[in-house]
């Protein structure tokens, strides 16, 4: 495995490929994160993996001064996983000057759920991992279907643009307890590690009252929304959506697995996501 810290080097290196397969993150990797290169590696003839904090997507009260930096230890699991090569720059290497060109997805889209939340996020999403995309010039490249709303962000954003690569979703992977595996959940106190569960299983109850025949989707979330606050949480959204666009459901869309709920909230001083297809 090769670690590389420019993108001339990398260019230079990948100039011996033709079907790069790629995993975009942001370093702090768990078991989710290499489950995706193992997808990766039958799916091209070079298995790359970038590293990179990306500032664009994070608001001025969010943790980007102390997200974990961890590329030693992210090395050593992608080596062990069979990636190939780590590209892992710098700021002054992926932005040496200020970013002035900026990838902005439409609002029907990106500012809802996360895009409310936190505004100007899937800018910097698309942003970099276009950048990105530049760089590597992949075939195929793999996201995390805990970021739902991201992947589909980034599908539309591939679509659009007529780029030539295909946008590979892996499943996400869950603690015994249900959890799903996040880079932040290492932020949790082990009290708050053994209450986190507790955002699976409120989803999971918003599709039990769905398969029980509930259409009343705003008492379904409201319920949702007080079950979490009542043990301590600060929700921001616990939702049931449409899948292929993300808007909320018509009469003709229950019962014919075309929903998903989806979540984000606070325990503490960290913020959690997730979802369920229905």
């Amino acid at each position: 495995m090769k670690l590389i810290h420019t993108i001339a080097e990398l260019r230079a290196e990948l100039g011996k490929y033709q079907r790069p397969a790629f995993v975009p993150t942001m370093g702090n990797l768990h078991e989710g994160h290499i489950a995706l290169v193992k997808q990766a590696k039958p799916l091209g003839d070079v298995t790359v993996v970038s590293i990179f904090v990306n500032r664009l997507q994070f608001l001025p009260h969010e943790d980007f001064g102390t997200y974990p930096r961890t590329l030693e230890a992210d090395c050593a699991k992608l080596e062990a996983a069979g990636c190939d090569l780590v590209f892992a720059p710098g700021e002054q290497d992926l932005y040496p000057e200020p970013q002035g060109y900026k990838v902005t997805p439409p609002t029907e889209l990106a500012d809802i759920l996360e895009g409310h939340f936190r505004p100007g996020f899937f800018t910097g999403v698309c942003t970099v991992v276009l950048k990105l995309f530049n760089c590597v010039q992949p075939r195929v490249a793999l996201f995390g279907a805990k970021d739902y709303q991201q992947q589909m962000v980034i599908r539309r954003m591939v679509a659009q643009l007529a780029l030539p690569i295909e946008i590979v979703t892996g499943a996400t992977l869950r603690a015994d307890d249900g959890l799903a595996l996040s880079s932040r959940n290492g932020y949790l106190s082990p009290a708050e590690r053994a209450e986190a569960v507790q955002l699976s299983r409120t989803l999971k109850g918003m599709i039990v009252a769905l398969q029980n025949g509930e259409r009343n989707v705003a008492a379904i979330e409201q319920h949702a929304m007080k079950t979490l606050a009542d043990r301590g949480w600060h929700p921001d959204y616990l939702t049931v959506r449409r899948r292929h666009d993300l808007q909320p459901p018509q009469a003709g869309d229950f019962g014919r697995n075309a929903l998903v709920v989806l979540g984000a909230a606070r325990l503490g001083s960290t913020r959690l996501i997730d979802n369920l297809e229905v």
